[in-house]
């Protein structure tokens, strides 16, 4: 479910919220590491076969939503798979992953 708050005319989403909870950052950075860095994703810019995920750089999107979305249904044809319904609290824990991955991006120009 995605929860919408109105700050000005910009809509949040549920990583806002967890980006001011560092008990949701931490769990964000814990499935991050076990997970995705673990296996794919690095948070150093050495070579790997996944995309650095702390630049601006971003292959499908790089909107919260489109962060969720991607985590969620995987991308076809990469090894991207699918994290919709694999984790242990189900979006939050998606949701979580997003907002470390938010706090820990570099500045974007």
């Amino acid at each position: 479910m995605l929860l919408t708050l109105l700050a000005g005319c910009e809509a949040r989403s549920p990583a806002d919220a967890y980006m001011e909870n560092e008990v949701a950052l931490k769990r964000g950075k814990s499935i991050f590491v076990g997970t995705c860095g673990g296996y794919c994703h690095s948070f150093s810019r050495g070579p790997r076969d996944a995309p650095y995920l702390f630049d601006c750089i971003w292959l499908h999107g790089g909107q919260d939503q489109d962060l969720f979305n991607t985590i969620t249904g995987g991308v076809a044809n990469t090894r991207m798979i699918s994290f919709g319904g694999k984790l242990p609290e189900g979006d939050s824990d998606i949701w979580k992953i997003v907002a470390f991955l938010k706090s820990k991006r570099e500045t974007c120009q």
